[in-house]
């Protein structure tokens, strides 16, 4: 926690703070656009167009079914590959960051 100053806290050092610029650059910017039109595509699409799924055992029709069951594997599988995505970023990012610092400290030594 940072200690209360007595200046206030201009607008754009503040929002400066609030949200680093590479926390969105394009590659979570993209990764975000794909989750989330798997998620609109599964919801909406596939859970509207379930009735028409005549598929059935017996005098159960089970078509609907089936597809709320999948929609939630979907979204697991949703959370699941942001988890995986975010971590293989931030490992990259860590090892171009030593990249980095070892080209600087090539150039100064």
């Amino acid at each position: 926690m940072q200690p209360p100053r007595d200046e206030p806290v201009s607008r754009e050092e503040g929002a400066a703070h609030a949200f680093p610029p590479d926390l969105h650059d394009v590659r979570h910017l993209q990764l975000k656009a794909v989750l989330l039109t798997i998620w609109a595509l599964t919801s909406f699409g596939v859970c509207f167009f379930a009735r028409d799924l005549l598929f059935s055992i017996g005098n159960w029709p089970v078509g609907f079914w089936i597809a709320s069951q999948g929609a939630v594997f979907v979204f697991i599988g949703i959370v699941v590959a942001y988890a995986w995505a975010m971590s293989r970023f931030e490992q990259q990012d860590a090892r171009a960051l030593q990249e980095a610092e070892h080209a600087v400290e090539r150039e100064l030594g």
